[in-house]
């Protein structure tokens, strides 16, 4: 088990809260303890000995508290080789004690920088993270604890050894310190770059913090699990069972299209990542009728969002159909009461989600792609392309259909009427095929609304087929970016069918 006795530990914390956890198991193993600052402070006012660093290494704290532990007692004490006789030999020449254990977190930078603290750069930890890599290099000698959470552990260890710590333990805990210290200094270079406006810097690290294991991934043959880049994802499950990978995805999938949504308005359900059913009417069960009526085979088992407060007349209507997700901004009472009927239902609710100016990364192997979120509509203003001009109602259809248009996968077709969707056409390599496939499902579930209907394109269109078969399903007017080498066969094809087409000149590919 390679055991190594702990005789000494440096203890500097800025989460003290359970230092009366590991306190007492140091005491019986009669571990000493060097300390400094308010740990040093705390651990007297617990009534255990300790001795201050300061006067341990015969140098005081200076600059404020800057400079503390950044001493060679002791680091000698943490980094020498228990065996090398070399070592041996310097720390007795020098008389420096061995340090078999360091306990040490790190300044709240993170919760600072969130709070948009105006002292944040005295959050940037030197010492702490100096403390934890040193210690958890020399892993074959010294033990590391970089996270309250682990105390239990440790006083764990600690009994069953009799004041020893084995080498998985130390090479576990080392680990977890070299995961610590990266994501730290992840978090303050990141913000460093967005302070200087650096978008792709030379070295980019992407942090995250472990949020859940999850059951499996996308197939219950692969492992999965889910990291937040902060502690509040923006979402609170308030019943039901586990979420799932497949469910987080369409989760975030709907919240993407919800934030573009005015407030208290619209529904969305979400299949596969992709939107079956969109619509941005007031009242919120037109909106989820409206949703649901543009594809209900395809929204069986799906993630429904509603963005305003779910009520007792919508959650009745919610309850006659399968879905695995409901997301809402709240739940009235008897509301709730009624939706948590089902079992296998999931309610979230989803009223702090900030999703714009997010960075957004494409995972390849050993590589990944890294972009900003499409977080922008229309860039330039709209051009009426055609002889037939857009009524002022046609304008906010189309300018609706496009908004959902950039959250379906490429090649995207969305017909819609008024503010609802009827027919949606995602992922075909073909363009012409998303507008059979949107048109088909329009004729099957929607006829009724073709008349005075719209259509939005993701991309150009590069041949004028699929014009004309959106022209014969009885669309009457279709938004796309334009640009093609082909625009001017598109155009008199969309003439000649007698239709109005705006060009946007912006592009919205989601693959």
């Amino acid at each position: 088990m390679n055991l190594k006795r702990v005789k000494r530990a440096i203890i500097s914390v800025s989460d003290k809260s359970n230092l009366r956890i590991i306190l007492p198991i140091l005491k019986k193993f009669k571990i000493k303890i060097v300390s400094s600052g308010g740990s040093f402070k705390k651990i007297k006012n617990m009534k255990y000995n300790c001795v201050e660093v300061s006067n341990y290494t015969g140098f005081p704290e200076m600059l404020g508290g800057r400079i503390k532990t950044l001493h060679p007692k002791i680091y000698a004490g943490i980094l020498n080789i228990r065996k090398n006789i070399s070592h041996i030999k310097d720390l007795k020449k020098q008389n420096i004690p061995e340090i078999d254990l360091v306990i040490v977190d790190l300044y709240p930078f993170e919760k600072q920088l969130e709070k948009k603290s105006k002292k944040l750069i005295e959050y940037i930890d030197i010492g702490g993270p100096a403390l934890i890599r040193a210690a958890a290099k020399n892993f074959n000698d010294v033990a590391v604890i970089s996270n309250v959470d682990d105390y239990l552990q440790l006083a764990k260890e600690l009994k069953i050894n009799k004041g020893s710590t084995s080498i998985k333990f130390r090479k576990y805990m080392s680990a977890k310190a070299f995961g610590v210290t990266a994501y730290y200094d992840s978090v303050v270079s990141n913000w460093l770059n967005n302070q200087s406006n650096i978008k792709f810097p030379a070295k980019k690290t992407i942090h995250g913090k472990l949020i859940e294991k999850l059951r499996y991934g996308e197939n219950p043959h692969q492992e999965g699990s889910l990291y937040g880049t902060t502690d509040n994802l923006g979402i609170e499950k308030i019943y039901g069972k586990e979420l799932s990978y497949n469910n987080y995805n369409d989760i975030y999938s709907a919240l993407s299209i919800l934030s573009t949504f005015r407030k208290n308005e619209g529904a969305i359900i979400i299949k596969h990542a992709n939107p079956c059913g969109a619509s941005a009417e007031k009242n919120q069960i037109e909106s989820f009728e409206n949703a649901l009526a543009c594809d209900p085979i395809s929204s069986f088992g799906g993630v429904v969002a509603i963005n305003s407060i779910v009520t007792k007349k919508l959650a009745k209507k919610l309850n006659k159909v399968f879905f695995e997700v409901i997301l809402a901004k709240g739940f009235k009472k008897d509301a709730f009461k009624i939706l948590k009927k089902r079992k296998s239902i999931r309610l979230i609710i989803c009223n702090k989600l900030n999703s714009i100016g997010k960075n957004h990364y494409l995972f390849l192997q050993n590589a990944f792609l890294s972009q900003d979120s499409d977080d922008l509509l229309l860039k330039k203003k709209l051009k009426v392309v055609t002889r037939k001009k857009p009524s002022p109602s046609q304008i906010s259809s189309l300018k609706f259909a496009f908004g959902i248009c950039k959250f379906v996968k490429s090649n995207a077709i969305v017909l819609a009427k008024d503010k609802s969707t009827i027919g949606i056409g995602a992922g075909q390599p073909s363009r012409l095929d998303s507008c059979k496939i949107a048109s088909r499902k329009a004729l099957q579930f929607a006829p009724e609304k073709i008349l005075n209907s719209v259509a939005a394109s993701d991309a150009f269109f590069p041949f004028p087929d699929g014009i004309k078969e959106l022209a014969e399903t009885g669309v009457e007017a279709i938004i796309q970016p334009g640009g093609s080498i082909n625009d001017k066969k598109v155009i008199k094809a969309a003439n000649n069918a007698g239709l109005v087409m705006l060009f946007t000149g912006t592009r919205h590919f989601k693959h």
